[in-house]
């Protein structure tokens, strides 16, 4: 089964690869408008290749949102994380995720799911739905919402053959992944170190640039910005999530209305976190991009 699945992901390769020849061939001799609307629309594919795993989530949530029905024998929450356990096995069993990569999302699940447990226990955010499914009243779907960030930059990073350039030392990213991960616990009883986080963040990705590769030719932004723009529709998603009454806000408990804008901060930060546990696989196969 699953090497039907890998032929069928490498013939959908190759027609892709004899389409973007095609392309290219059609958007060459029409300059440089034509070349670069190619390779636009060959990132945003590439992006959305990316983005599965987490597309599909959201594209659940607010599916089931909409048409679930509210008497069915399997509460909602308890279909979501089926249905995201069937998508995990099925990218791993066509091998568009890898195994190390679905070990370091293992991880990112599991540390998320201790995190909601907490949250959920301090009154940050509610579940407002009945589950079987749960550990301390937290659905198991809400893992997989945080392996799936996991998961876009594990293969957004093969996708687009991420390069770096003054990359910090790992150990060094490491120790404030750690820092990051249990001030998310601290603040509650210790005074808020986020902003000595931003700091921190700043000093060790602020001279670091990635290469990304579209097509043929790399091109190249600061690391930091990336992070930024991820954190970004991440907080997009969130406020999709919450509109689809996933989980709820305090302030969102009579009446759905928008994630603050402050919440980009605390998803920047987990994106360090994320994008820690999964360079631990990228530096094994990408040692040569890091310097």
């Amino acid at each position: 089964m699953a090497g039907h699945g890998t032929m069928e992901a490498g013939a959908a390769l190759r027609a892709f690869a004899a389409l973007d020849g095609q392309v290219a061939a059609w958007a060459a001799p029409r300059g440089h408008w034509a070349i670069a609307l190619h390779e636009l629309i060959c990132f945003g594919l590439k992006q959305a290749s990316a983005c599965l795993f987490g597309g599909c989530m959201l594209a659940l949530l607010l599916a089931s949102w909409a048409w679930y029905p509210a008497g069915a024998g399997l509460a909602r929450y308890d279909f979501l994380t089926l249905a995201a356990l069937a998508i995990q096995l099925l990218l791993i069993a066509t091998r568009m995720e890898g195994r190390d990569e679905a070990c370091v999302i293992l991880c990112f699940h599991l540390v998320g799911t201790a995190m909601e447990v907490f949250k959920t226990a301090m009154g940050s955010w509610i579940y407002p739905e009945p589950s079987v499914l749960h550990i301390a009243g937290v659905p198991l779907f809400t893992g997989f919402m945080y392996a799936s960030v996991g998961s876009y930059i594990a293969r957004a990073w093969r996708l687009f053959d991420f390069r770096f350039v003054r990359h910090p030392p790992f150990a060094a990213t490491a120790w404030l992944a750690i820092a990051i991960y249990l001030n998310f616990f601290t603040h509650h009883f210790l005074p808020d170190a986020r902003w000595l986080l931003f700091a921190a963040v700043a000093c060790l990705f602020g001279p670091t640039w990635i290469h990304f590769r579209i097509r043929q030719k790399h091109r190249r932004m600061p690391l930091l910005l990336g992070f930024v723009l991820v954190a970004l529709f991440i907080w997009l998603a969130e406020n999709l999530g919450t509109f689809a009454a996933a989980w709820r806000y305090p302030a969102q408990r009579h009446a759905w209305s928008m994630v603050p804008l402050g919440k980009l901060g605390a998803w920047l930060l987990l994106m360090i976190i994320s994008y820690v546990l999964v360079s631990v696989v990228a530096r094994r196969r990408y040692r040569s991009g890091l310097s």
